[in-house]
């Protein structure tokens, strides 16, 4: 009796087995998500296993079986719509953040953003602008609503080019593939982009607000709703925050 008592006080003095989360997030929580993982990953030694894509993809995948714990989405109509389909647990959904847009180009572009603000979409030196892919990607609705407010849509449509996601849109500018970009204010606010260029942030009142959610889904286990705490915690709101979200 004596060998069982101290068998299960060893036992329970050994730290929990470590855990996968399975994250789906939308792209532009690149650099931000990533900072508020690795506190979580060293403070708890659970794992988060980190996949980014356009919002409205991840929402077809997760309807569709995607073996996903947490959704971190750019438009809140997608968990509050997997709550209601019962792929999400109930009463999970919260907001992070809200997210915005800016105008981003590399240095070698001589515009000025500050001066000509949308206009500079119609500069002559603006032969691509880049954005995410409006069908799919909650940002790139954003940036067609915001041209369409500065009644530019009509006339720069054929200069468009679609990124799968943010992130692919603001790749395009950085790789040249296009002259300028309409993307999230998180992505323009990370180190490399901060360095090779510069931006002008659209008016919150020319485009759609966009709250972001996040959301636990049926199969999350004890280390997701670890995490989803996580983000709901002082110091990862100031993440965020960090990062442009309101």
């Amino acid at each position: 009796m004596k060998k069982l008592l101290i068998v299960l006080v060893l036992l329970a003095a050994l730290p929990a087995r470590a855990e996968d989360v399975h994250v789906a997030a939308a792209s532009d929580l690149n650099f931000a998500l990533k900072e508020i993982i690795q506190d979580f990953e060293h403070s708890t030694g659970n794992k988060v296993l980190l996949s980014l894509g356009s919002s409205g993809n991840f929402f077809a995948q997760i309807q569709n079986g995607a073996p996903f714990d947490i959704f971190l989405s750019a438009d809140l109509n997608y968990p509050r719509e997997l709550e209601k389909s019962g792929h999400a647990m109930a009463g999970s959904t919260f907001v992070y953040g809200t997210g915005r847009i800016a105008l981003w180009v590399p240095a070698r572009l001589a515009v000025n953003l500050e001066k000509q603000g949308m206009q500079a979409l119609m500069d002559p030196s603006v032969r691509k602008i880049a954005i995410a892919n409006p069908e799919h990607a909650p940002y790139g609705r954003a940036a067609v609503a915001a041209m369409q407010h500065a009644k530019i849509y009509e006339q720069v449509r054929t200069k468009i080019v679609l990124g799968e996601n943010i992130s692919q849109a603001a790749q395009f500018v950085q790789s040249a593939a296009a002259d300028i970009g309409v993307i999230a204010l998180s992505l323009v606010l990370s180190e490399p982009m901060q360095k090779t260029g510069r931006y002008w942030v659209i008016p919150e009142d020319m485009y759609p607000r966009l709250d972001q959610g996040a959301v636990l889904l049926k199969r999350g286990g004890p280390a997701a709703r670890q995490f989803l705490d996580w983000l709901k915690r002082p110091a990862s709101k100031q993440t965020f925050k960090k990062y442009g979200f309101n």
